[in-house]
C-alpha cells in the first residue's frame, strides 16, 4: 500500500512538473515577438523617377499569421495606408513604396512610417520610425476635355453612327495609357487608337503628351459581334511614370448592334430578252434577303427606275453613301471606272422601314427587285456578259458577279 501510494505521489508531481514546463514554454512563445527585423531603408525618398532613391524597401518578419498594415503618418496626424489590414502567414517579407498612396504622390515633407501586426486574438504590435519625401513628382497625370461621340453607338456598319471616337489631351509622360469599353459584369472590350492618327511610340516607351483619338466600333469591321445592346461605361486610365493615377469615364449607349447580312437569294438574276436592240430595254430582277440580326440600311433609286447606258446613281442623283446597300448591274466592258453604274434600293419605299429617317430592309425580309437598262450607246461587244451585285457601300461588295449572262446586243 505505502508503495502504490508513493507512486501515486511521484506521478502527481510529474504531472505538475509537465504543467509547469508547459507554462513556461506557452509564456515564452507569447513573449517573442510577433513582428520583428523591421527595416525600412533608404528613410528618405526622392520619387521624381530620376532613377535615385525614387523608392524604399520596407522588410519585416511574421512570427505568426496576422492582418498586417503598412502606413505613413504626416505632420498632420493623419494616416496614409500603403497597405491595410492585409493577411500574412508566418515569414519574411519586403514591397517596395515610391510615395504613392491609392494612386496620387504624397507630398514633400516629414513622415512617421509604421507596421502593425494584429493576431486574431486582437494581439497587436507596432513598430515606427521616421522617413521623408522630398523633391516628389506630385503633378497629376490628367485626360484633359475628355470626350466620347456620339453617346448612342449602333455598330451594324449601316454608316450612321457607327463608330465612337474617344478623345482626350494628355498633360505629362505617362507609362500605362489604356482605353476600354466596361459591361456591367466587368469585362473590358479594349479601344485602340484611331489609324493614321496614333503617335508613333515603341514598346516600353512612355506615352508623350499631346491630343489622343482613339476609335472603336465594336469589332464589326473584323466581322465579330458587337457587344449587347445596353448602356457601358468608357474608361480611360493613365499612370504616370512614378505611380500617380488618372481614371476617366463617361456613358456609352449601345443600340441595334450587329453584323448586317444580306444575300442575292440563290445567286439568282433573271435577264429579258435574251436580245435586246440597241435603244431597246434590258429588264432584270432578283431577290435579296436580310439574313442577320439587324436592319439592313439602303437608298435609291427605288426598283422599276429605268437607266440609260450614258447615266448612273451618280448622275441620278443618288451619290455612294457609306454603309448603304444597294443592288447593282454590272457589265463585260464596263470603262466608267467604277463597278456597278446601275444601282437600286433594295426594297421600295411601301417595303422599307423607316428609322431615324433612314430607310432599311429589316432582319428576315425578303424583295424583290426589278430594274432596267435602256441600250443606246453601243457595247464594246455585240453580246456582252451581264451580271449582278449586292454592294454594301465604302465597305465591301458583298455578292460579286453574280449570274453573268450574255446579251445579244443589235445594231
Amino acid at each position: 500500500m505505502k508503495q502504490q501510494y508513493l507512486g501515486r505521489l511521484e506521478l502527481m508531481r510529474l504531472a505538475v512538473l509537465g504543467l509547469v514546463v508547459l507554462s513556461v514554454l506557452a509564456a515564452g512563445c507569447i513573449s517573442r515577438p510577433l513582428l520583428y527585423d523591421v527595416k525600412v531603408a533608404p528613410d528618405v525618398i526622392s520619387p521624381n523617377a530620376d532613377g535615385r532613391d525614387d523608392v524604399t524597401r520596407i522588410e519585416y518578419k511574421l512570427r505568426r499569421s496576422a492582418d498586417l498594415s503598412i502606413y505613413f503618418l504626416d505632420a498632420e496626424g493623419e494616416k496614409h495606408y500603403f497597405r491595410e489590414n492585409k493577411r500574412r502567414s508566418s515569414g519574411k517579407y519586403n514591397v517596395y513604396f515610391g510615395g504613392v498612396v491609392e494612386g496620387r504622390m504624397l507630398p514633400d515633407g516629414p513622415y512617421t512610417w509604421g507596421l502593425e501586426a494584429t493576431e486574431l486574438s486582437s494581439h497587436t504590435e507596432k513598430v515606427e520610425g521616421p522617413f521623408t519625401i522630398v523633391d516628389a513628382d506630385t503633378v497629376m497625370p490628367e485626360l484633359r476635355n475628355f470626350s466620347v461621340y456620339p453617346q448612342v453607338f449602333t455598330p451594324n456598319q449601316d454608316g450612321i453612327d457607327d463608330r465612337v471616337a474617344i478623345t482626350f489631351y494628355l498633360n505629362k509622360e505617362v507609362r500605362e495609357l489604356r482605353v476600354y469599353v466596361l459591361d456591367e459584369e466587368g469585362n473590358k472590350y479594349p479601344v485602340s487608337q484611331k489609324e493614321g492618327v496614333a503617335k508613333p511610340r515603341e514598346i516600353g516607351e512612355p506615352w508623350v503628351p499631346g491630343v489622343y483619338t482613339y476609335d472603336y466600333e465594336g469589332g464589326v469591321d473584323l466581322g465579330a459581334t458587337p457587344p449587347p445592346d445596353g448602356i457601358y461605361t468608357v474608361v480611360a486610365e493613365a499612370e504616370d511614370l512614378v505611380g500617380n493615377k488618372v481614371r476617366e469615364t463617361s456613358t456609352l449607349t449601345i443600340e441595334h448592334g450587329g453584323v448586317p447580312r444580306a444575300d442575292i437569294v440563290n445567286a439568282a438574276v433573271e435577264f429579258y430578252p435574251e436580245v435586246v436592240p440597241l435603244g431597246g430595254t434590258l429588264t432584270f430582277t432578283a431577290t435579296v434577303e436580310n439574313f442577320g440580326s439587324v436592319p439592313v440600311r439602303t437608298t435609291g433609286p427605288p426598283p422599276g427606275t429605268t437607266y440609260t447606258t450614258s447615266e448612273n446613281f451618280n448622275s441620278l442623283g443618288w451619290y455612294e453613301e457609306p454603309g448603304a446597300w444597294r443592288f447593282g448591274i454590272d457589265f463585260e466592258g464596263n470603262s466608267s471606272g467604277r463597278p456597278y453604274p446601275y444601282r437600286f434600293a433594295i426594297g421600295s419605299d411601301a417595303e422599307l422601314t423607316v428609322i431615324n429617317g433612314e430607310k432599311y430592309l429589316m432582319p428576315g425580309q425578303w424583295v424583290t427587285i426589278v430594274g432596267h437598262l435602256q441600250i443606246i450607246d453601243k457595247p464594246p461587244r455585240i453580246a456582252p456578259h451581264y451580271w449582278a451585285g449586292l454592294i454594301h457601300e465604302d465597305v465591301r461588295i458583298v455578292n460579286d458577279h453574280v449570274d453573268p449572262q450574255v446579251i445579244n446586243i443589235g445594231f
